[in-house]
């Protein structure tokens, strides 16, 4: 009789500890997840940024270009 019931104590624990492990493994599976799902909004939000910051800085260029130009062509026309 002791025998069986240490078996079934022995069993209950094996199936117990079954139950912790994917209990654990689907936890570090959500948080491996959830810290993918941040690196890439946070790698998306860099990208935007620096493009948001190309964008201002080719529409400055472009101005201080188009002002130079106008302004040589008004020289040469007046001068």
């Amino acid at each position: 009789m002791k025998m069986r019931q240490s078996l079934a104590e022995w069993e209950r624990a094996f199936v117990k500890e079954i139950s912790l492990d994917r209990y654990r493994r689907d936890s570090l599976r959500r948080t491996a997840e959830q810290r993918a799902l941040k690196r890439r909004v946070e790698k998306r939000h860099k990208r935007g940024s620096m493009r948001f910051v190309m964008l201002v800085l080719t529409l400055i260029m472009t101005a201080v270009i188009v002002t130079v130009a106008m302004f040589r062509t008004l020289y040469l026309l007046l001068g």
